[in-house]
């Protein structure tokens, strides 16, 4: 029977930050993957803004993923331990015509892993992008060296991307949630999570008004 089907029908809200340096192209990924739009004249994000995409991941199983963009400019200030809280997963954005982004990427994985945790202690899962693709140098990435400073750092993989050109922003999602999925399997997000995530993001919106200058 159909309805039996959709009582088995396992629903997930999956809270995913995007952080980076300024100008690395958050806000870009973000629109390309959730609205299929891109454009070169986006402004500065400002404290974080946020955009939900839902995916029917398979026959049994919806997924919402609420991304989180998180301003470059915010540099691991007090107000990022409200904005990580209670996420699942994360990317960390860089810039491959800027090595001043790649430099920070540590620094922002770090502050990552310092302020948001899995239920069991462990960093959530992480996924390094290389953005900007598009516009890069032939093999100004060494797939070795990246892949190794990847282990180093704790990330579960990277991914050269490209907002403009849409390259590889939909498989480095997926990659992102297939891992988030393997930690939560069997534990659909229950309602009070989901009102949980919506006062976080009234709190955020309420700092975040009341810090502007």
């Amino acid at each position: 029977m159909a309805g039996g089907s959709v009582s088995e029908c396992k629903e997930y809200l999956f809270k995913v930050l995007v952080i980076g340096e300024l100008g690395v192209g958050k806000t870009s990924i973000i629109k390309r993957y959730v609205h299929q739009l891109f454009s070169q004249h986006y402004r500065a994000t400002i404290g974080v803004d946020f955009a939900l995409k839902v995916i029917n991941w398979d026959s049994k199983t919806l997924v919402r993923l609420q991304l989180w963009d998180i301003a470059g400019q915010e540099r691991f200030g007090n107000m990022t331990r409200v904005y990580y809280k209670e996420a699942v997963g994360a990317f960390v954005v860089f810039d491959v015509t800027r090595g001043s982004t790649f430099d920070a990427v540590s620094k922002w994985k770090h502050d990552l892993d310092s302020k948001v945790k899995l239920a069991n202690g462990n960093p959530i899962p992480s996924v390094l992008l290389a953005n900007k693709c598009d516009q890069k140098k032939e093999n100004s990435n060494n797939t070795a060296l990246m892949d190794n400073f990847c282990k180093e750092t704790g990330f579960l993989g990277w991914f050269e991307t490209s907002a403009k050109d849409n390259i590889n922003v939909d498989e480095a999602a997926r990659f992102l949630v297939e891992n988030i999925l393997a930690n939560d399997k069997g534990l659909p997000y229950e309602e009070s999570n989901g009102d949980r995530i919506k006062l976080d993001q009234e709190t955020v919106a309420a700092e975040s008004k009341s810090g502007c200058c």
